[in-house]
């Protein structure tokens, strides 16, 4: 077997940083819509932020939402067409910020999509400012005393928060810092999209990811602030499993 570039995946060079985990994320999702052999009726909407030209890198058809929006731009395309595959890839200011209105309905009325959350614990494409999932205590442009949660509050736990409301199939948080933990990301991936296939509801995976540039690390000390610093606040696992819920009973 030959290591290759999945089909679902074009041939143009990532615009990323060097370190950043979004190509490996894109590769993961290609491979599952590559997989599941869904490429030609996947639809997939890409956000407003680093992963804005998400467009450009999918072979399947891609739609281009404002800041925020996604969600509710899928929900409509799903609709509209039942049958497709739909997917949105956003980071943590587009999700759970500007577009917590529409991620939290969109879970709760069980829009049958599925939603590839980018986790890096700041804003990158604007220049490393706070964001809603950013550490208590970490450092940005706009905290650089470290984030103070009494003023600033605390930062979102997405899974966590979605996994209580009924219309959602499936939660779960996983990273792309270790050999292991992107084999168990893949696993999760595409579990979201063959859920979604069977019509079990609204899918979310978060992925804990790395941002060297903003951060002011390497790519490897990266990796290691992923595991020393954003685990203990945003562990790993399944916080929702209808499919596993459904085998208890």
């Amino acid at each position: 077997m030959k290591f290759q570039r999945p089909h679902a995946l074009t041939d143009i060079q990532f615009h990323y940083c060097p370190g950043c985990s979004h190509g490996i994320v894109h590769r993961l999702v290609a491979e599952a819509i590559d997989e599941l052999g869904v490429e030609g009726n996947t639809t997939g909407v890409a956000s407003v932020g680093c992963s804005v030209f998400a467009y450009n890198y999918f072979n399947c058809d891609m739609v281009q939402s404002p800041h925020g929006r996604a969600q509710a731009v899928a929900t409509g395309i799903k609709r509209a067409r039942p049958g497709n595959v739909v997917f949105t890839y956003q980071g943590d200011g587009d999700l759970a910020a500007i577009g917590t209105a529409e991620t939290v309905h969109a879970a709760t009325r069980g829009e049958n999509i599925t939603v590839i959350f980018i986790n890096n614990a700041i804003y990158g494409m604007t220049g490393g400012q706070m964001a809603p999932t950013t550490l208590p205590g970490q450092v940005t442009q706009t905290t650089p005393y470290g984030r103070n949660v009494k003023e600033a509050g605390h930062p979102i736990r997405v899974c966590e928060m979605l996994s209580t409301l009924s219309g959602v199939a499936l939660a779960e948080r996983v990273s792309v810092d270790s050999v292991k933990n992107v084999k168990a990301a893949k696993k999760a991936i595409k579990k979201a999209f063959e859920y979604q296939v069977e019509g079990k509801g609204y899918t979310i995976i978060e992925v804990l990811s790395s941002c060297p540039t903003n951060w002011g690390l390497s790519m490897q000390d990266s990796l290691v602030w992923i595991r020393e610093n954003m685990m203990s606040y945003y562990p790993l696992g399944v916080y929702r499993d209808i499919g596993a819920e459904e085998g208890k009973e």
